[in-house]
């Protein structure tokens, strides 16, 4: 049982490796580590009570399978809540599955005996075709079903992972997260759209729960893939309630609600603002950021504004004709334009000395992936 910790992240990192999972994760493994040592240590005693006779096999098992769900729930906590697998984010659950596979079909020598060959994606694979093959002989196992989901999702088997998802949405008809997750599943296995069952099944997971974040998400996806994005636009703000104000999950969700926004408006120019690595100590987080737009040729005045905070940085920005500063001078009207991003001191939209700034060279009004860096001090 010593190697299970080892072996298990050796085994995950496998996993996340093979699927390019985003690592800001990293900052969390250090409490979930110190939380599965401890369980480690309870089972070590549980094990020796059980071999000095102190306690009986029922009790050992019953208290082994509660100590193993705890560092389940512990792996699991940490799951990503956003990615982009469609237009707009749709959230992944892809669990730890090296851990939580063992779980439901390993054992401490299984773990072992991997931990000492290099471990392939072939390997995970078998795993689950044996957490698959408990089912069928357990197929009242909600539980399980959703693993296998999440597993098959995280492998990209997205028919087998509805199909799993199916099987636990009959067995917990008013779980708004299995309802969230069967969406996506569908969706994606349905060529990543959510027209259709999809977008119902999302619809009834925010009837039993309207905060679920996933089936938010998701309902807003399916809006955007309308091309109804005031409405895209308005679901996915209802997200932002339930988020750390200032996260990079907010950051996301923000841009994207500007992007839904932009869209609505009709010709878009997109990029990003990133404050240079040597100026961060001259702004604070509350500081102002204007980001806008200035024909090559044409009016001085801006032809389109958004504003943002320090320490929203770095952040995107989507700007259009809804953003202009007067009627006549719109950003559709200028083929060519100069994009500048300005760390405003003073809160003034006006330049003003020990103001921050930076600039792009001429693009089209219409680009994307315009990249703006604010590296120089306004004198």
């Amino acid at each position: 049982m010593i190697v299970f910790v080892a072996a298990a992240t050796l085994l995950a990192g496998v996993l996340v490796g093979w699927l390019l999972w985003p690592s800001r994760r990293r900052r969390e493994v250090s409490a979930r580590e110190a939380n599965i040592s401890i369980h480690r240590d309870q089972l070590r005693e549980l094990e020796a009570d059980l071999a000095a006779g102190k306690i009986a096999q029922d009790d050992y098992q019953r208290s082994r399978r509660e100590l193993e769900r705890r560092v389940l729930e512990d792996v699991s906590s940490s799951e990503a809540p956003t990615r982009r697998s469609m237009p707009w984010p749709v959230f992944a659950v892809i669990p730890i599955m090296a851990v939580a596979v063992y779980f439901v079909v390993g054992s401490p020598r299984m773990i072992q005996q991997q931990a000492e060959h290099a471990v392939t994606a072939q390997q995970v694979e078998a795993m689950v075709a044996r957490l698959a093959a408990r089912l069928r002989e357990n197929p009242n196992d909600v539980d399980g079903w959703q693993l296998l989901g999440r597993s098959y999702s995280a492998m990209g088997r997205f028919a087998e992972a509805a199909d799993a998802y199916a099987r636990a949405a009959t067995m917990a008809p008013r779980d708004a997260q299995v309802l969230a997750d069967f969406a996506d599943a569908l969706a994606m296995a349905r060529g990543q759209s959510l027209q259709g069952e999809p977008e119902k099944l999302v619809q009834r997971a925010l009837e039993i729960d309207p905060k679920n974040l996933k089936a938010l998400a998701l309902l807003g996806t399916a809006a955007f893939e309308r091309k109804d994005f005031q409405r895209a636009a308005e679901v996915w703000k209802r997200m932002l309630e339930h988020v750390p104000p200032g996260s990079e999950d907010a950051r996301a969700i923000q841009a994207n609600v500007d992007e839904a926004l932009a869209l609505k408006g009709g010709r878009v120019l997109r990029g990003e603002v990133r404050l240079s690595e040597k100026l961060k100590a001259q702004a604070s987080p509350d500081d102002l950021v204007y980001i806008f737009a200035r024909a090559v040729e044409g009016p001085p005045m801006p032809l389109a504004v958004a504003r943002k905070r320090v320490r929203d940085l770095p952040t995107s920005f989507a700007l259009d004709d809804t953003m202009a500063m007067a009627p006549g001078a719109k950003l559709s009207n200028y083929p060519r334009v100069v994009i500048s991003a300005r760390v405003s001191k003073s809160g003034n939209a006006n330049p003003q000395p020990g103001d921050l700034q930076g600039a792009s060279a001429p693009v089209a009004n219409d680009a994307s992936g315009v990249r703006v860096v604010i590296d120089s001090v306004v004198r």
